[in-house]
């Protein structure tokens, strides 16, 4: 097999055609079929095996193995081995025959086979497109696709990739994406649609990052920031697939899964394609990104031989292992690299309006409360509409003109998430934050994930303003006695320059700690995660896979519990992508039956004038759906319209 082989499929020793053949044939004899016979013969052998099986299974009983599976298969089970004894190219080009077809074209999956493939496996797709349906493939695409979504795929029909040992530095420096992207999209995209689709994948790699010291920025952020649709999707798995195939199809196998129902066509053809290639690096990036095994989300979201069938191509759960893969560590170093290298420009949703007159507000706000019914539709205009200054000079106008609190008469007005999400906006930063942490400690229970969600993402001085906000509004302690969270509270985070020796020694110090005892790991992880600054902590996070060769999060997971792991966690990927962080918040506050509506308030109010845009960005990547479309089918009335115009687009 060699050093390169990262599959769970290989050649079955002691191999014999024929009797695989007899086995399956009987299996399928009579009433009925021995659908576990079937399954663990076909998954227990490689495809060229299975090619041979297929030959002598015709010749034995002068039948297509093929046509006996699909009619004594079903459903998905049947789709899937049929799929497996194919041959990889005909695979791929029934796939791409089906995406095609019809009305409507499944451009999703024409982007993950074009961009995934070597140029060897485009000239076999080519021709065996030709030899099963007798149709050029690129006449077909060019007849369903349009614009310059058509032409990268056309380019990427080619197959002319130049080899990964063609990498030329003179060429590095002229192959600037900054002019062709940043500088002046919309004018040259043929030259990124040259460079992406035929550079080598070494090539591009160092292209990505003299791009990324130039424009400061990952030349993924630029492609969200300038393309759209189709096109957008397109250039961002090329990319994707250049800087690490086995991260891209793991991001589409958790896709895949995620949320209600499954994407099963998309699951059976990376399960299929992959298990002979790089399934085992696939396995660890799942891991690494999702903090759960590729294992244990298929076998949570499949049933019956159908599952069966896909765990045994998964090969193992990675949830037992702590190390990486070698091809694992060098993605998470890098994923670190580029984190602390990407200088992300945050940007809200809510600004300021321009024509701004607080006594106009004001007044139009009394009007709207007076008399007989609220007038809600202003009151929504005006509020989403304002930034929080200027809704602070609202109150203080509204009391000194009309010697009313304005807060007052809003609460009286409204009512339930409306009022809740109404009021949010009127106070302060400070006030809200306050007020949500007086909330999670109200009653028995104390509820930590509020608490955490607040006290790991807010910088020094908001810490420092919510707790005299807090002390402002109640005598009482500021955090529940029992409560896990105070280690977080002191607001002291160093800030700075990153001092790269201290980050190497940290990072060592870490390494060791998960040598240590727990409570001496604990103390370590605290004394680190709770002090350093979120840069300094990226570049810790990284030198920890060098030092350790150890996942970070899956130590946190294995080794913490509680809240205290909960917390760990929380501070981590907020250092990794704090957007990303909300974002995941968002979606488990709607996802499934009923809403967490003080969590989704909590964060809509608090990062509209921060970054709730790049938060909707995120959102988008991870859940494959937008947050405004989210929010439009988890909530109602005047509530969700007013979330909506606090969201800020469709995406």
């Amino acid at each position: 097999m060699g050093k390169e082989f990262r599959g769970t499929i290989a050649d079955q020793p002691d191999f014999d055609a024929g009797s695989d053949a007899e086995a399956l044939y009987n299996a399928m004899k009579g009433f009925g079929s021995d659908k576990e016979a079937i399954l663990d013969l076909i998954t227990s052998r490689s495809n060229a095996q299975r090619q041979e099986i297929r030959a002598a299974y015709k010749s034995q009983y002068g039948k297509d193995l093929i046509d006996d599976l699909k009619y004594e298969l079903t459903g998905k089970f049947e789709r899937l081995i049929v799929g497996l004894m194919r041959p990889p190219a005909y695979h791929d080009a029934k796939e791409i025959k089906d995406a095609i077809k019809g009305a409507g074209t499944d451009e999703k999956c024409l982007i993950e086979i074009l961009t995934s493939r070597t140029n060897e496996q485009i000239h076999n797709l080519v021709a065996a497109y030709k030899d099963a349906y007798g149709r050029d493939l690129e006449e077909d695409v060019i007849g369903d696709t349009s614009g310059h979504f058509k032409k990268m795929l056309i380019v990427l029909l080619q197959g002319t990739r130049e080899e990964d040992d063609v990498v030329s530095e003179d060429l590095v420096e002229q192959d600037d994406l900054y002019d062709a992207g940043e500088a002046q999209w919309g004018t040259d995209e043929a030259k990124f649609i040259m460079l992406l689709g035929n550079r080598s994948v070494t090539h591009l790699q160092l292209v990505f990052d003299e791009y990324q010291n130039i424009a400061e920025k990952s030349i993924e952020d630029s492609i969200k920031s300038e393309l759209s649709g189709d096109f957008e999707r397109l250039m961002l798995a090329v990319v994707q697939c250049i800087r690490s195939k086995p991260m891209y199809f793991a991001k589409r196998l958790y896709k895949s899964m995620k949320g209600l129902g499954t994407a099963d066509n998309t699951l059976i053809r990376i399960m299929v394609s992959r298990s002979e290639i790089d399934m085992l690096d696939i396995r660890e990036c799942f891991r690494l990104r999702y903090e759960k095994s590729l294992y244990n989300m298929i076998q949570d979201d499949t049933s019956g031989e159908y599952k069966r069938t896909l765990l045994n191509l998964c090969g193992g759960d990675d949830d037992i292992a702590g190390e990486f893969f070698p091809e694992a560590a060098q993605i998470a170093y890098k994923m670190w690299e580029i984190s602390a290298m990407t200088k992300v420009q945050l940007r809200g949703t809510v600004r300021p309006y321009q024509n701004f007159d607080p006594a106009s507000d004001a007044q139009a706000l009394r009007k709207a409360m007076k008399g007989f019914g609220t007038d809600e539709d202003t009151i929504i205009d005006i509020v989403t509409h304002r930034s929080n200054a200027q809704r602070q000079e609202i109150r203080q106008t509204f009391k000194s003109l009309l010697g009313r609190e304005l807060m007052a008469d809003l609460k009286s007005e409204l009512s339930k998430n409306l009022e809740r999400l109404i009021l949010g906006l009127m106070m302060t930063p400070a006030e809200f934050d306050a007020k949500m942490m007086k909330k999670a400690m109200e009653g028995a229970g104390t509820d930590e994930h509020s608490l955490i969600e607040i006290l790991v993402t807010r910088s020094n001085q908001e810490i420092q303003e919510m707790c005299s906000a807090y002390q402002n509004g109640t005598s009482t302690q500021f955090l529940h006695p029992n409560t896990d969270s105070q280690f977080i509270l002191c607001g002291a985070r160093e800030e700075g320059p990153v001092d790269m020796a201290r980050a190497l020694e940290d990072a060592q110090v870490l390494a060791d700690a998960c040598n240590a005892d727990s409570g001496d790991m604990e103390d370590k992880f605290m004394s680190i995660l709770c002090t350093r600054s979120f840069p300094h902590l990226r570049r810790v996070f990284q030198e920890f896979v060098r030092c350790s060769n150890k996942d970070f999060e899956q130590i946190i997971k294995k080794e913490m519990s509680g809240d205290f792991k909960n917390a760990m966690f929380a501070i981590v990927r907020s250092v990794k992508n704090q957007p990303s962080y909300f974002a995941d918040r968002l979606y488990k506050a709607m996802k499934g039956l009923g809403t967490d509506d003080r969590a989704l308030i909590r964060i809509m109010v608090s990062r509209s004038e921060i970054d709730l845009f790049n938060i909707r960005k995120e959102f988008k990547e991870t859940h494959d759906a937008t947050l405004h479309e989210f929010i439009q089918g988890d909530t109602s009335g005047d509530y969700r319209k007013t979330l909506l115009i606090i969201c800020g687009g469709e995406d």
